[in-house]
């Protein structure tokens, strides 16, 4: 069973940089340790959370060590607080998605679930 972990997140400020930083930086980091997907959404102007998911709590138990690793340099380099925690099993999902292909040089969209064998791939 797929498991997820939240942290939510406080600074003060949150930079078009940080932004770019996390994206080209963190989440690869995070992804390396076995999650099968990461998120982190801006909750309020000098707030956010980030949502990680692993293939079950297993992986995530596994990935501990470096999570709490790679939060502390977070922590760090961005001046932030890490205000709370949690994970869990994850109990019910659906997610809707666009995912653009080419076909023939045309680029075409698909739309479809989280649940459908076409849905996209970390690669």
């Amino acid at each position: 069973m797929a498991f997820v972990k939240v942290s939510h997140w406080t600074s003060t400020e949150i930079s078009d940089e940080m932004i770019s930083t996390a994206n080209e930086k963190c989440i690869p980091l995070i992804m390396r340790v076995g999650a099968n997907g990461v998120q982190m959404v801006r909750t309020g102007e000098l707030s956010l959370c980030v949502e990680t998911l692993f293939p079950d709590a297993s992986a995530a138990q596994t990935a501990q060590a470096k999570i709490a690793e790679i939060r502390e340099q977070l922590a760090k380099d961005f001046s932030m607080i890490m205000v709370s925690a949690h994970g869990g099993a994850v109990i019910g999902r659906l997610f809707n998605y666009i995912k653009s292909n080419r076909k023939g040089g045309e680029l075409t969209d698909y739309t479809g679930s989280s649940d459908d064998e076409n849905r996209p791939h970390q690669s």
